[in-house]
């Protein structure tokens, strides 16, 4: 295939699903989210207990803007491993994405409880500040 040709997003028959989980990974870091999906899906019935595979599928849901699938999906990969500290930050990051503050803040502080990377940090602070913001306006309303 040629460069200049996009693979094509349909389920390879003859794959196997590591194969089809990896072409799902290199669509979804080429931004092309939906496509991932397609390749996801059997992969999500098949391998209903590989925190992988749901991880991979949040992610581009996340990335499609769908933020309940995408909650779905990251509260699906930690029933599988709750000290899972990046399916934590994805869902505080969802959970922002929906104006839900004060759970998102929950889940950024324990991810960055888990792992103090900067970015968990520096989403915690963001949320903190917005939510007292947020709390500042209305009682100065």
């Amino acid at each position: 295939m040629s460069a200049a040709q996009p693979e094509p997003a349909e389920p390879d028959p003859r794959a196997s699903a590591v194969d089809e989980f990896r072409r799902a990974e290199d669509l979804l870091e080429r931004r092309r989210p939906l496509d991932a999906l397609k390749l996801l899906a059997p992969l999500l019935e098949t391998e209903h207990a590989a925190a992988s595979v749901h991880l991979l599928a949040a992610r581009a849901f996340l990335a499609s803007a769908q933020f309940r699938r995408a909650e779905e999906g990251f509260l699906r990969v930690l029933e599988l491993d709750p000290s899972d500290h990046y399916a934590r930050f994805a869902l505080g990051r969802t959970l922002q994405r929906q104006s839900r503050l004060a759970e998102a803040r929950t889940q950024l502080r324990m991810a960055a409880a888990m792992d103090p990377r900067p970015e968990y940090q520096e989403a915690l602070g963001e949320v903190s500040a917005t939510i007292a913001l947020r709390s500042d306006r209305a009682g100065g309303a």
